[in-house]
């Protein structure tokens, strides 16, 4: 009688678990297609699919052994998700990156630098970060550089001269300069640098904060749009990491730190979702062939990647294998650094190179223009 009851009570557990799991990702599942200006909470869902999906095939597995028929129902939740599956596990790893490429073909490497300040707390190690960071791009011998969080100053020293780093190879380039303090002698922002010449540049100027920027570029006979952005962070500081530190570790002011992590992450969205519109339609006008590289805080199952790349062309899905994590903080899920290509582009390699120098990893590919 009382192991009848615990088997009982146990299989409404293992049900109930189970129809919350399929609830939630069947919202998520709804995540790229609204816009997270106004449906925010999606927001967080969006991040949570990859957990949801293994939670999913494990419900698969256990009902399948215990009650077949109820196997069904995650089985039926992982088809009717099948196009977040699709952006977000890559599965046609493509040839390995040569350090030369055809003299066709394009090689562009996006990467977010954390403003040089590496990963090493050692003040010393840290006044190398620069020139390594450069040495680790031009190494590739790319023919265009997006770079987010860069940073430059016009005097020597820690906030030093970093445009000559790569101006020697890349006589052509365009700043965004975002931010400037010191009376402008400190500027940051996006950049691009180019081995061929820029015919026009542009900017398209958020609401809060940074930018979209753009460069024509002349290749040959060809003219190619490139674009960089760096999209609304959380902007989690050290205290933030220490209140989720507080709430994975459920201590007693957990409460407020989530409230805190919340209201940021709920901005965040938000902000996100209108500067997604923004660039969209900046993409929509590029009377060209065009790229876009950049951080853009956001996963593949969300509204601002969906909504950016609209028929584009994912460097990673396209050549690409696995999750492929780009942020090394908080999660091993963490896809937010894209290189997109407009459908007029072949995408012939990409690959990710993680040099230890910064918080992102750097993007690297391989594309040529169709004829």
């Amino acid at each position: 009688m009382a192991r009848s009851i615990i088997r009982r009570t146990a299989k409404i557990v293992m049900v109930s678990l189970n129809l919350i799991v399929v609830v939630l990702f069947l919202l998520a599942c709804i995540a790229p297609y609204l816009n997270t200006e106004t449906w925010w909470i999606l927001g967080f869902l969006a991040l949570m699919i990859p957990y949801l999906v293994v939670a999913l095939i494990l419900f698969v597995i256990f009902w399948g052994i215990v009650k077949p028929l109820i196997a069904l129902l995650p089985l039926l939740c992982l088809l009717l998700g099948f196009q977040q599956l699709k952006v977000i596990f890559a599965w046609t790893p493509g040839p390995s990156l040569t350090e030369r490429k055809r003299e066709n073909q394009l090689r562009v490497v996006d990467w977010n630098l954390q403003s040089f300040n590496g990963l090493s707390k050692n003040r010393e190690t840290k006044k190398h970060v620069r020139t390594e960071v450069a040495a680790s791009i031009l190494k590739l011998s790319p023919d265009i550089i997006c770079l987010q969080e860069f940073n430059h100053a016009d005097k020597s020293g820690e906030e030093a001269d970093n445009l000559s780093l790569f101006k020697k190879q890349y006589p052509y380039y365009f700043f965004s300069r975002d931010y400037r303090r010191s009376k402008g002698a400190y500027q940051s922002g996006c950049i691009i640098f180019s081995r061929y010449p820029i015919l026009d540049t542009g900017r398209v100027v958020y609401p809060v904060a940074e930018s979209l920027i753009f460069a024509d570029v002349l290749k040959g006979e060809d003219t190619i749009r490139i674009f960089t952005t760096h999209l609304q962070s959380f902007k989690f500081k050290k205290e933030d990491y220490s209140d989720l530190d507080k709430i994975r570790s459920q201590e007693d002011e957990n409460l407020a730190a989530s409230r805190n992590i919340v209201r940021k992450m709920k901005l965040a969205f938000q902000r996100r979702g209108r500067q997604a519109v923004l660039v969209r339609n900046a993409l929509d006008q590029s009377p060209y062939p065009a790229l876009i590289c950049g951080d853009f805080n956001d996963v593949p199952g969300s509204f601002t990647y969906s909504h950016i790349r609209d028929g584009w062309q994912d460097a990673f899905l396209r050549k690409g294998f696995a999750v492929g994590r780009t942020f090394i903080s908080l999660a091993p899920t963490l896809r937010i650094d894209y290189i997109l290509a407009s459908p007029a582009f072949e995408v012939k390699t990409f690959d990710m190179v993680d040099e230890g120098l910064s918080d992102h990893i750097m993007l690297v590919s391989d594309l040529q223009l169709k004829k």
